[in-house]
């Protein structure tokens, strides 16, 4: 057997090198997706020891290809929490499905250049496609949805607020906040992702311009309270311009009122932006689809394909039916790039990135084999599944603190409501590697979170996660 090149004849090796190093790949990944279930969902990681492990490789020298992957992956496997497990219920962080890993594989060796249609001609016509079909699904008309694939929602959030600045103020893309006379603020629900605080430092309207809206009881943002924060807002002569809801959030899996927000907006001639990183995967299900009325009024709305549509990360995207407004937002010229297409976008000018990955490829592969139907399905499934969690949690003596079609399952042990508690027996389910939930603090009140978000996830799962909690609570 030829030994795998070394240096830099490993950059391209031959052909019957390459596809033996490739088969040990595929050998350990499926090895690895027939063992992660019998494993601890995380371990304690000594940090002192994984740094002296990392620091080992030195690159002074060239080592075997097949011992550093196999080093790489003892690493991950031993170190990571593993995300893939059927008993991770913690973050959006759903286990990938083969088609998506699949499709991350297409997308690196074929590295199509996605600033430029010209360039790959296929793949933007691929993400375009998805992107259709997506706004479809919200109830944009297809044939007028614009936008592009974004590194997560963070960057399609972004997105959202350059594009609501420009149509705002048609001249802060070329001056700036020097364009507008007073202070723009913006308006989000307490309990939204606070990756809004950023992006008001990246804008330059400052983190104070974001106006953190009281929830009520339901967790919901309170359009009354909204507007009344608009209003106080106005008298003090600061510029209010974009309102966000938020579909799905991140602690309690929560929808605000999208027509309420959607009505308000209208009323008082603001923008509105839909966060549907995580809860926007609903609108693929006929029977999920009406916990998100309203989205379609929307000005703009963020969707996260590796929160719940189950593709690697990263795969965000932003969705609108204002071309024109994007191609305002992040418009150049400049000679080195090619010449426009008729009759076609170039990424480029639809969203922050320049040079970037085929980020869509893994999401279309996921939808052309399952179908939406199939998706649906799996969708359905987990929404099931938290249901039965909710019975067999309330049944226990646990209390659910959140109400919510989504497959997030908050509940409180009504016995002692600190924050320390929780915090504890989060812990204690965590270190015990059974399984991974977490604390969470929704509207001042402590909590435990579980999202039910993979694929592998069985009832039998559900069963365990139960007696996890309930072996915590009896361990205090």
């Amino acid at each position: 057997m030829d030994r795998f090149p070394l240096g830099r004849a490993s950059f391209d090796p031959a052909p019957a090198v390459a596809e033996r190093l490739w088969r040990h790949v595929v050998e350990l990944l499926e090895d690895e997706r027939g063992r992660v279930a019998g494993r601890d969902v995380s371990a304690p990681v000594d940090v002192r020891d994984l740094r002296n492990a990392v620091g080992a490789y030195g690159f002074d020298r060239p080592a075997p290809a097949r011992d550093v992957i196999d080093d790489v992956a003892g690493l991950l496997r031993a170190t990571t929490v593993h995300t893939t497990h059927p008993r991770y219920f913690g973050l959006f962080n759903p286990a990938p499905t083969l088609l998506g890993v699949v499709g991350e594989t297409l997308a690196a060796a074929f590295n199509p250049q996605l600033a430029a249609w010209s360039h790959a001609p296929a793949a933007v016509e691929m993400e375009a496609h998805l992107l259709r079909f997506l706004g479809g699904r919200l109830g944009y008309p297809e044939e007028d949805v614009a936008g592009s694939f974004t590194s997560g929602g963070a960057e399609a959030n972004m997105t959202a607020v350059l594009l609501a600045l420009t149509k705002t103020w048609p001249d802060y893309g070329e001056k700036g906040l020097r364009a507008i006379a007073g202070r723009p603020v913006m308006y989000a629900s307490a309990e939204s992702h606070l990756a809004w605080l950023k992006i008001a430092h990246a804008t330059g309207i400052g983190r104070d311009a974001v106006r953190l809206v009281p929830v009520g009881p339901d967790l919901r943002l309170e359009t009354g309270r909204l507007a009344e924060q608009v209003a106080a807002d106005r008298e003090r002569g600061d510029l209010p311009f974009l309102v966000v809801a938020t579909a799905g959030t991140t602690a309690g899996g929560v929808i605000d009122p999208l027509r309420e927000l959607a009505d308000l907006c209208r009323d008082q001639d603001l923008r509105l932006h839909v966060d549907a990183a995580y809860g926007g995967a609903a609108a693929l299900s006929d029977r999920l689809r009406p916990a998100l009325s309203g989205i379609e009024r929307a000005d703009s709305v963020t969707v996260d394909a590796h929160k719940w549509l189950s593709v690697p990360m990263g795969a965000g995207a932003f969705l609108c039916t204002d071309q024109e407004g994007l191609t305002e937002t992040f418009r150049v010229t400049t000679s080195y790039m090619p010449a426009e297409t008729p009759d076609t976008v170039d990424p480029y000018t639809s969203g922050q990135q320049w040079s970037r990955r085929f980020m869509g490829l893994k999401l279309f592969l996921g939808l052309a084999v399952a179908g939406r139907e199939g998706y649906a399905e799996q969708l359905e499934r987990d929404a099931a599944l938290a249901d039965a969690l909710r019975g067999e949690l309330a049944a226990a003596g646990w209390e659910i603190v959140n109400d919510t079609p989504l497959p997030v399952v908050c509940f409180a042990d009504p016995g002692t409501a600190t924050w320390e508690h929780h915090d504890a027996l989060a812990g204690r389910v965590v270190q015990s590697g059974r399984a991974w939930i977490s604390p969470v603090n929704l509207n001042g009140r402590p909590a435990l979170r579980a999202c039910v978000i993979s694929h592998r996830t069985t009832s039998a799962d559900i069963a365990e996660l139960v007696r996890a909690v309930g072996d915590a609570r009896k361990a205090r």
